[in-house]
């Protein structure tokens, strides 16, 4: 069975619990197997970075570690509320495609 994540690179999340709950930031990265993602701003982690040709000083870096999938709710693009994900399925032509959708004002989120 697939190990399925219900955010996406690029949405808008807000944390719902932890050392960071209420702040908003975007999906970086999407980690499905692990069921982690990264999000801007959030979980900041220094780092030890040895000199190498991108960075010939070495030195200590600031960046954004994952965090679980779970601790993070999508904020609707509409309403601007954290909400859950339903999913609808849409005609396109003869096919049909499974969207999702905002649990709270019905708006199709892709």
């Amino acid at each position: 069975m697939p190990n399925k994540v219900h955010v996406k690179k690029g949405d808008t999340v807000v944390v719902i619990s932890g050392k960071y709950k209420g702040k908003q930031g975007k999906v970086l990265t999407v980690l499905p197997k692990d069921k982690k993602v990264v999000v801007e701003g959030v979980n900041i982690v220094k780092k030890h970075v040895r000199p190498n040709p991108k960075m010939p000083q070495g030195g200590i870096i600031t960046q954004e570690a994952p965090i679980w999938a779970c601790k993070v709710m999508l904020v609707c693009p509409k309403c601007g509320k954290p909400t859950r994900i339903g999913h609808r399925f849409i005609q396109e032509g003869e096919e049909e495609r499974k969207v999702r959708a905002c649990k709270k004002c019905g708006e199709i989120i892709d």
